[in-house]
């Protein structure tokens, strides 16, 4: 990517935030209950990115992501730690590729723990797959129109149809 001097990049300062460490198995263990927690927060953030093409524009809305995430895991960390702990070793441990097929005991209750303290279900299989409409306060961005200047002049409609040379046209 070529940089101009129009182009202005973010400080150290609007980049830096804290930082969500934990392991994969962790993240693994915890991810259907994030992503449910976190769902709005998320799908702002992709939303923005998806709009304005810019990463620039979206530090905020990621900094939210970041800190929806840390909130949960200071909430799990504060009501199912022992459970939560009990599946991500599970998975750690049980297979080369963190699967949830061995550790769906501590999994289940995991979801017990999440459901009974926290009032987040597990989502059921495909919840995340859906087509879902995602509400905003942000004001769409402004699209530029593209301009062709050698695009051929549109069809009128009321042009008269000449038979079709090789079968049938259907209209």
């Amino acid at each position: 990517m070529v940089l101009t001097k129009e182009i202005t990049i973010p400080s150290e300062e609007e980049l830096t935030v804290q930082e969500v460490e934990i392991s994969t198995p962790g993240l693994r263990a915890a991810s259907f209950h994030m992503g449910k927690a976190c769902e709005n927060v998320n799908n702002e953030f992709m939303l923005c990115r998806q709009e304005c093409q810019d990463p620039r524009k979206c530090l905020n809305e990621g900094k939210a992501v970041t800190a929806c995430s840390l909130d949960f895991f200071r909430k799990i960390k504060k009501n199912c730690a022992v459970e939560f702990t009990q599946f991500a070793n599970c998975l750690d441990r049980s297979s080369p590729d963190f699967s949830f097929k061995p550790c769906r005991k501590t999994q289940a209750v995991f979801d017990k723990c999440m459901l009974d303290n926290l009032k987040i279900e597990r989502p059921y299989f495909g919840y995340f797959s859906e087509v879902k409409v995602h509400h905003t306060e942000r004001p769409r961005p402004e699209v530029k129109k593209q301009e062709y200047p050698d695009a051929p002049l549109p069809v009128p409609d009321d042009l008269p149809l000449q038979p079709a040379k090789f079968g049938k046209r259907s209209l």
